[in-house]
C-alpha cells in the first residue's frame, strides 16, 4: 500500500489524488477522441461537459452525508465538505444531473451519453489505481491473489494484518477495461440515442452490487451495505430506461 506517492516539503502528495487526476485526464481525452470521431460538432457541448465535471465533483464529496436517519448524527455540509468521504456512486449521479442541468441551461438539445460512456470508463481503471493503492483492499479470502498488509499498513487502514484480502479496487479495474473494450465494440452496432452509456451503468451497477460483497464496507440493514442499498434503487431505473431506449430504436427503424 502506497497512500503518499511524494512530499514536497511538509506537504504530502497523495497517491489517490495524483491518481484521480490522472483519470480525468485520460477520460477528458477519450472524450475528445469520441467528439471528433462521432463530429459532434457544436460548442455548447463544453458546457455540458463542465456541467458534468462541476456536478461530479460535488456529489462524490457530499453525496456521502446522509450517513444516519436522524440528521443530528451526521456531520455538517461544511464538515462533509472538508473532511467526507468521496463516493463514485454518487459522483456518476452528480455529473449526470450535472450534464442535464447545462443542457438545459446552453440549449443542446442531443442526447451526450453515448459520448461519455467510453471516456467514464477508461477514466475509473486509472482512478481505481488510486483506490488500489490506498484504501482498505476487502474482505479476508483464501484465493492466491489476496492482498496481505503488515502491522503498519492495516493499522493505518483500520483493517486486519497478517490476513490475506481480496484486491476489491483490482476487480473494479478489471471491470472498467473490459467495460472500456466493449463500449468500443459495441458503439457502431447499438445505435440508439443513449442506450451505450445506460448498459454501461446498469453493467457497472449489478457488478458494483456484487462486488460490495467482498470490499468490507459497513453492513447497515439486511445483509447489505449503503452502496447496495442505493444501488437496489437505482439499477432497476437505468435497466427499464435501456429497455425503453432499445424498444423506441427499434419502433423508430420499423416504422
Amino acid at each position: 500500500m502506497h497512500p503518499v506517492i511524494a512530499r514536497l516539503g511538509p506537504v504530502a502528495v497523495l497517491t489517490h489524488d495524483v491518481c484521480v487526476a490522472l483519470g480525468i485526464g485520460v477520460a477528458a481525452v477519450v472524450f475528445l477522441w469520441e467528439v471528433r470521431r462521432r463530429r459532434a460538432q457544436d460548442d455548447r457541448l463544453w458546457y455540458v461537459l463542465a456541467g458534468a465535471l462541476v456536478g461530479g465533483a460535488l456529489f462524490a464529496r457530499l453525496g456521502t452525508w446522509a450517513q444516519h436517519l436522524d440528521p443530528r448524527d451526521n456531520a455538517t455540509l461544511l464538515e462533509q465538505w472538508a473532511y467526507g468521504n468521496r463516493s463514485i456512486l454518487s459522483g456518476l449521479v452528480g455529473a449526470y444531473v450535472g450534464a442535464i442541468v447545462a443542457k438545459k441551461a446552453s440549449g443542446y438539445p442531443w442526447r451526450t451519453g453515448d459520448l461519455f460512456a467510453p471516456a467514464v470508463a477508461a477514466g475509473m481503471a486509472v482512478g481505481r489505481v488510486g483506490c488500489l493503492l490506498a484504501e482498505p483492499p476487502g474482505t479476508p479470502t483464501d484465493l492466491p491473489w489476496g492482498v496481505t498488509l503488515d502491522a503498519a499498513q492495516a493499522e493505518a487502514m483500520h483493517t486486519v494484518a497478517g490476513v490475506p484480502l481480496h484486491p476489491s479496487f483490482a476487480y473494479e479495474i478489471l471491470f472498467h477495461l473490459a467495460a472500456f473494450g466493449a463500449l468500443l465494440a459495441l458503439r457502431r452496432k447499438i445505435t440508439a440515442p443513449g442506450a451505450l452509456f445506460k448498459i454501461y451503468l446498469a453493467a457497472y451497477a449489478a457488478f458494483r452490487f456484487v462486488v460490495e460483497f467482498v470490499r468490507g464496507n459497513e453492513v447497515v440493514w439486511l445483509g447489505l451495505t449503503r452502496p447496495q442499498l442505493f444501488l437496489l434503487v437505482c439499477l432497476p431505473l437505468v435497466v427499464a430506461g435501456v429497455v425503453r431506449d432499445l424498444v423506441r430504436r427499434k419502433e423508430a427503424v420499423t416504422a
